[in-house]
């Protein structure tokens, strides 16, 4: 086994042991004081711009504009002729399969307004965010394509790539901010979201060593 090879496997099995700990961690004790003193640091400073703007940051993550987005840039990948692109894209929407499964396994309830400020009433369970998973996973391998893909126009690579790590570094605390979710429901996402990144980018490199289009 080549030693990158080996050194992803390695990874990948730290993160999937740690999101099995805290997954249990977080059936047995819902509501931690941890969490709630990370939500009232975040929520500490409170403004309607800054309403807006976590809104508009967790916009992407919410139901149709979720499946519409990924969608839409699968299509448009389809299009300019990078089809097998456009299939490894429109594979990231499973990750709600995924999300679904688990939060009604754990079956964390949402922070409430004893707790926190909700600028966002949510539905399901809480744990893991989904949101924090879907942007992980769907701009996580658009960064993926922008370093693999060349015959794009570096400046369009560029935006892309940047607007993609400013969304995936922001999901956190905006759903944080809105009340939305605990730091430990968004820190779950972010290792699942990894998790499920891991094979997608190998099956798509598997047969793709070098730029596919």
């Amino acid at each position: 086994m080549p030693k990158n090879q080996k050194l992803v496997l390695i990874l990948l099995s730290i993160l999937t042991i740690s999101f099995i700990i805290l997954s249990f961690f977080i059936a047995k004790h819902p509501i931690l004081p941890f969490d709630l003193n990370v939500s009232l640091v975040v929520q500490q400073y409170q403004a309607v711009w800054l309403d807006k703007t976590m809104l508009a940051i967790s916009f992407f993550g919410e139901l149709p504009w979720s499946l519409l987005s990924v969608l839409v840039v699968a299509a448009i990948f389809y299009i300019k002729k990078y089809k097998r692109e456009s299939y490894f894209i429109a594979l990231t929407l499973f990750s709600g399969l995924i999300i679904l499964g688990v939060k009604n396994v754990i079956n964390r309830p949402r922070p409430t307004s004893f707790y926190v400020r909700l600028v966002e009433v949510n539905r399901f369970q809480s744990y893991p965010s989904g949101h924090v998973l879907s942007y992980v996973l769907f701009f996580g391998f658009l960064i993926v394509l922008m370093q693999n893909l060349k015959t794009i126009p570096k400046s369009l690579r560029r935006f892309v790539t940047y607007l993609s790590v400013f969304l995936i570094v922001m999901i956190a605390p905006s759903r944080i901010y809105l009340g939305a979710h605990w730091f430990t429901d968004t820190l779950g996402g972010f290792m699942l979201g990894l998790i499920c990144l891991f094979p997608l980018c190998y099956f798509y490199f598997k047969k793709s060593p070098t730029q596919v289009n």
